[in-house]
């Protein structure tokens, strides 16, 4: 699968700050490679999305609309029930949030958690501000974008109204340690059943380059060590929540039963069902 960079390999001009689209499709994708150049909301009007950042990720369907830092991403669209997925897409640059960061004097702080997705619930403001959205996407010229500055400013006020900073802290937050970048990649992305390249890709490296930095603070090779990783919330799961194998064997990233029990056998030293006995 291609990577896709966005908003560049659209129908628009990128050169401006704040940009719309109006997306559609009718086919499924599973864990695009997306390259995002600008931060974007996308507001799901149709469908289920699934967004795997390297420091969190999240799964909604359209009663929410999500907020996403510029980056490396992987992304899932499923369909409606009408074999449909629609969103609108609100692509603004750095510049533009800069600007409204100076217009409200925000005070920039790490945040108390430094994630480059978030997800808000549909109110009626918003839905109706989708509905100027739209109607802003039939004009052409300056107009249109003097109108899509002006609701950039519109929806970020009214987030930071209800939501607080800690959103918009996140999305100036520029993180330069490398070594925490990485590992927090892998801490986040631990039960996500993701394939060496899509963590590479994440990583923005090769697939090479990634094992070798993974060499550098990990005792394990990737694959064994996030095999213990799963095998330690099975275990968790087994004990705590008392579920059986056969319900949670895929959730752990095991696409049959029999490799799960024979590997949890292999590091605990006894079934799982002897251990949900007990």
């Amino acid at each position: 699968m291609n990577i896709v960079t966005l908003p560049d390999e659209l129908n628009i001009d990128t050169s401006l700050s704040v940009q719309i689209f109006n997306y559609s499709s009718s086919r499924k994708i599973s864990k695009q490679q997306i390259i995002l150049n600008q931060n974007t909301f996308s507001f799901l009007l149709e469908g289920y999305k699934d967004v795997i950042f390297n420091n969190s990720s999240l799964s909604i369907n359209n009663s929410k609309f999500v907020l996403m830092k510029s980056g490396h991403c992987l992304m899932t669209e499923q369909l409606s029930d009408r074999n449909n997925y629609r969103s609108l897409l609100l692509f603004f640059s750095d510049t533009a949030l800069s600007k409204f960061i100076e217009n409200i004097e925000l005070n920039k702080t790490e945040p108390a958690k430094n994630s480059s997705v978030h997800a808000f619930e549909y109110d009626e403001f918003i839905r109706h501000f989708i509905q100027s959205l739209t109607a802003i996407l039939k004009l052409s010229g300056k107009i249109r974008n003097n109108l899509l500055e002006v609701k950039f400013q519109e929806i970020m006020l009214y987030l930071t109204e209800l939501h607080g900073t800690d959103f918009l802290q996140s999305l100036v937050s520029n993180n330069n340690d490398t070594i925490r970048k990485f590992t927090r990649t892998i801490e986040s992305n631990q039960l996500n059943k993701l394939t060496l390249k899509e963590l590479a890709f994440l990583c923005n490296m090769s697939v090479s380059t990634f094992k070798r930095e993974f060499e550098k603070h990990y005792p394990e090779s990737p694959v064994k060590w996030f095999q213990n990783k799963r095998l330690e919330y099975a275990h968790y799961l087994i004990n705590k929540e008392h579920k059986s194998s056969s319900e949670i064997y895929f959730e752990v990233g095991y696409e049959n039963l029999s490799s799960f029990i024979q590997a949890y056998k292999a590091k605990y030293g006894t079934t799982p069902r002897q251990h949900l006995k007990n």
